[in-house]
């Protein structure tokens, strides 16, 4: 992933990100509207290559906003918990499992040592969709970056039932009825959600909101 240093970086990123999708979800689109007796395999596919638009692009864009964040130099005492996690999550994971005193004691000791250093985002495993982007699982990625998902709460009974069990009754081999209206109001719908959380990383991003409150700000 390229270094992305500014917002208008983060912006080409995400829009670049972005329009592919839609490019190859529009091709499905349009071929689920024809009338010949294929088109039926047309949707049936492009439930599945929905689904992986919706996946791939929370995954790619949320990692693309943490590269923003790591690329702003902050200290982990500067970030917030749910950023400064995505650095220390190797020293955390071992104070949560590991039943010996010396192990907890030194990661304890780095874990605070650490707090006035530059943070760095262990950017490979950061973001997990767990291969099935549920609304729970949306909910656990938005939530470690610090998005309000209250506005997609109405919108979880669509991704779970009309796309991700669909979705996962196509790889199933099951038999799934889907007609061309009903599939080009999925895709809009879907693509809007991705639009939607695409405005929410750069609104977060231009307002700052991965900083820790200052002391100042915090009693204000």
């Amino acid at each position: 992933m390229a270094d992305i240093r500014t917002l208008i970086q983060l912006q080409d990123a995400l829009d670049s990100e972005m329009g592919w999708r839609v490019k190859e979800i529009g091709a499905f689109r349009i071929a689920s509207k024809s009338g010949n007796p294929e088109r039926k395999f047309f949707i049936r596919a492009g439930v599945a290559l929905v689904y992986a638009h919706w996946e791939g692009f929370i995954k790619a864009s949320s990692e693309q906003y943490l590269n923003f964040v790591h690329f702003r130099g902050l200290t982990y005492s500067e970030l917030k918990s749910c950023f400064a996690v995505f650095g220390l999550k190797s020293k955390l994971q071992m104070l949560s499992i590991s039943r010996q005193a010396s192990p907890n004691i030194e990661a304890f000791d780095f874990i605070h040592s650490a707090m006035g250093k530059t943070a760095h985002m262990q950017m490979s495993s950061a973001i997990n969709t767990e291969s099935n982007l549920t609304s729970k699982v949306f909910t656990n990625i938005a939530n470690s970056l610090d998005l309000d998902v209250e506005k997609y709460t109405t919108k979880f009974n669509l991704i779970d039932e009309s796309l991700v069990k669909r979705r996962n009754q196509v790889a199933h081999g099951e038999h799934m009825v889907l007609g061309g209206k009903e599939f080009g109001e999925l895709a809009d719908e879907i693509l809007q959600l991705m639009r939607d959380y695409k405005i929410d990383l750069l609104n977060a991003a231009s307002m700052e909101t991965y900083k820790r409150p200052t002391t100042l700000a915090a009693a204000v």
